[in-house]
């Protein structure tokens, strides 16, 4: 099932149901590519404290980039996420978290997220932007379906009604990156309910100025009042047309 968040903004032009379609091979089973921070070795990375002040010891990026955290989980189950370039961020099944710490230019940049299990696929993903300035951490995306439990084409469907009511793809108003293009695909669901692979796609917009203001900050909300250092600073043109 491809399901396109923006389509609920246009309710004549989508039609909903439990499309099955073929989905491709699995990624890898290992993590490659550029990983960031004191956290991360080359095979992978050791998730920071969240209750840890600042940057919870993942460190700073150098000028001119912005620090990612991906955390992956919980689930029982392999969960991935990949982007071009040839990155591959894996979390097995024998763990239930996992987190990758990268660096990303200011830009567009796609991401691609991967469930695969013959069950039915448990998947959670969360996507949280640093800001150096502000030593605070934003929720830049969050997707769960099915963790715990099983995801369904029920959870997909409320899932798709909460992603349209984020405006401007800003999912923290205090933070400078916003999702686009939010799409998933499922496949083969064998008791009609529950999908045994998920791949959700969508772009990071990572724009070029620093935060100000801490995760959380009312003021974040108000329009005019961040200026160029929060969420006003991101411009209004997130409401397209639906993706091909």
């Amino acid at each position: 099932m491809r399901a396109v968040v923006t389509c609920l903004l246009l309710a004549a032009s989508c039609s909903g149901g439990a499309k099955q379609i073929p989905i491709g091979p699995r990624p890898a089973r290992q993590t490659s590519g550029a990983l960031a921070g004191n956290l991360c070795t080359a095979e992978g990375c050791t998730c920071r404290d969240l209750s840890a002040a600042g940057a919870g010891g993942v460190g700073t990026p150098e000028p001119g980039k912005k620090r990612f955290e991906l955390r992956f989980g919980p689930s029982p189950q392999a969960l991935w996420a990949t982007m071009p370039g040839g990155t591959v961020l894996y979390k097995s099944a024998e763990k239930a978290d996992a987190c990758f710490y990268i660096d990303l230019s200011p830009g567009t940049h796609a991401l691609e997220l991967r469930a695969s299990a013959p069950e039915g696929v448990s998947a959670a993903w969360s996507i949280h932007e640093f800001g150096g300035a502000a030593a605070s951490w934003y929720d830049t995306f969050t997707f769960n379906c099915g963790s715990p439990g099983v995801c369904s084409f029920t959870d997909l469907d409320e899932a798709k009604a909460r992603f349209a009511g984020v405006k401007r793809g800003l999912h923290d108003k205090c933070g400078s990156t916003r999702v686009k293009g939010l799409t998933w695909d499922t496949g083969h669901a064998p008791d009609q309910l529950h999908p045994s692979e998920l791949v959700v796609r969508l772009d990071l917009d990572v724009y070029k100025f620093a935060t100000s203001k801490v995760h959380g900050d009312e003021t974040c909300a108000k329009p005019g009042a961040a200026g160029a250092t929060g969420a006003a600073g991101v411009p209004d043109d997130s409401d397209g047309p639906p993706a091909p």
